[in-house]
């Protein structure tokens, strides 16, 4: 049941509610082999967006996380041509090094357009703390970068363990455990509570209820993000499980938008 509060009775009148701006932080774009998504292209996504009142989206295409050499620029692409809803993750394949290399060389010239970087290792099957992504590591400490990990409770490439080894030897870097080591719930937020540069994203997390309480509960209003993997969730549902847990007006806020806005406050100059 939807709380009954000031906040989730805004949002049930109007979804686009003037003082909760949405930010999703963790999304994706276009069609998927062998997946069916209802509205998987960016002008449907950005009718889903509008629909959910989400201001900005910050992605990594399905191009990006499959095609090493030409799908960081189709992410670009989408970015430019939107530049006001949606910001984009620079993927990082380590099988790929030469094609890492070059993305972050580049980096520096793209004036925003992208807010950090991309890890998907149980995917590329490299270990987050792999040393081959030390280079990529070292880059993003250097700048502050966002990074976006897929996290997994229980995996040897994307666990606790494997966060931990990272985010000790780089404190620069602002650390977004995607779906939040998902089912080990306590050890995402014991990763959050130890490491201040650590933040709890919610994708899939939505769909199991108290965890969001329990990350509450720890402590870390101010550490976690709201996201969804549009188009594979639809915002509204994921909205609507905010709207539901047993937190209060405050912690919504902070969920919704001000750990976003802070967060992306240095990266939201207008790519040119």
């Amino acid at each position: 049941m939807i709380a009954d509060s000031a906040l989730t009775r805004a949002f049930w009148k109007n979804p686009a509610v003037a003082d909760c701006p949405v930010y999703d932080m963790h999304g994706h774009m276009a069609e998927m082999g062998g997946i069916y998504f209802p509205r998987a292209e960016q002008p449907d996504m950005l009718r889903s967006m509008d629909h959910a009142g989400v201001r900005l989206l910050c992605f990594s295409s399905h191009e990006a996380l499959f095609d090493p050499l030409h799908g960081n620029d189709v992410t670009l692409a989408a970015v430019k041509k939107h530049p006001d809803r949606f910001r984009g993750y620079m993927v990082m394949n380590g099988n790929y090094m030469e094609t890492v290399r070059a993305d972050l060389a580049r980096f520096d010239g793209l004036n925003g357009s992208f807010v950090g970087l991309k890890f998907l290792s149980s995917y590329h099957g490299v270990a987050m703390d792999d040393p081959r992504y030390d280079e990529a590591w070292e880059f993003a400490a250097s700048r502050k970068l966002l990074v976006l990990c897929h996290t997994w409770g229980h995996s040897d490439l994307n666990g606790p363990k494997q966060v931990r080894a990272v985010v000790e030897r780089f404190p620069q870097v602002r650390l977004l455990m995607g779906h939040s080591c998902y089912g080990q719930w306590e050890e995402a937020a014991r990763l959050a509570t130890d490491f201040p540069h650590v933040y709890c994203e919610l994708t899939a997390v939505l769909e199991c209820r108290g965890a969001i309480e329990l990350f509450v509960a720890r402590g870390l209003t101010k550490r976690i993000l709201f996201g969804t993997d549009l188009p594979w969730f639809s915002p509204m549902h994921g909205i609507g499980c905010v709207l539901s847990a047993e937190i209060s007006d405050e912690d919504r806020h902070n969920i919704l938008h001000r750990n976003a806005e802070e967060l992306l406050e240095p990266f939201l100059k207008k790519p040119e």
